[in-house]
C-alpha cells in the first residue's frame, strides 16, 4: 500500500526531523513576513470588490436585463407600478 509507505516516512526520524524542519520555517515566514501580509489586506479588500462584482453577476449586461432591446411594456429599475 502506498498509505503505509507516507505513514512509515512521517513516524521515521527523517520524517520527524522534515516535519519539525518545515514548521520551524514556517513559524519564521508567518512572523517576519506578517507586517507586509496585513500591510496589503485594504489594498486586497478593495481588489475584491470589482471582482466580486465581474464573477458573481456573471460580467456586465447579466443583471437581469434582456439581451436585444427593450419592449414598450418594460419598466425601467426606478419604475414603481
Amino acid at each position: 500500500m502506498q498509505r503505509s509507505g507516507f505513514r512509515d516516512f512521517l513516524f521515521s526520524r527523517t520524517g520527524i526531523a522534515t516535519l519539525g524542519f518545515l514548521a520551524i520555517a514556517g513559524y519564521f515566514l508567518w512572523t517576519e513576513h506578517r507586517a507586509h501580509l496585513f500591510g496589503w489586506l485594504p489594498f486586497l479588500l478593495l481588489l475584491a470588490c470589482p471582482l466580486m462584482h465581474l464573477f458573481h453577476h456573471g460580467g456586465h449586461g447579466s443583471h437581469g436585463h434582456k439581451h436585444g432591446g427593450h419592449a414598450a411594456d418594460d419598466k425601467g429599475a426606478g419604475d414603481r407600478p
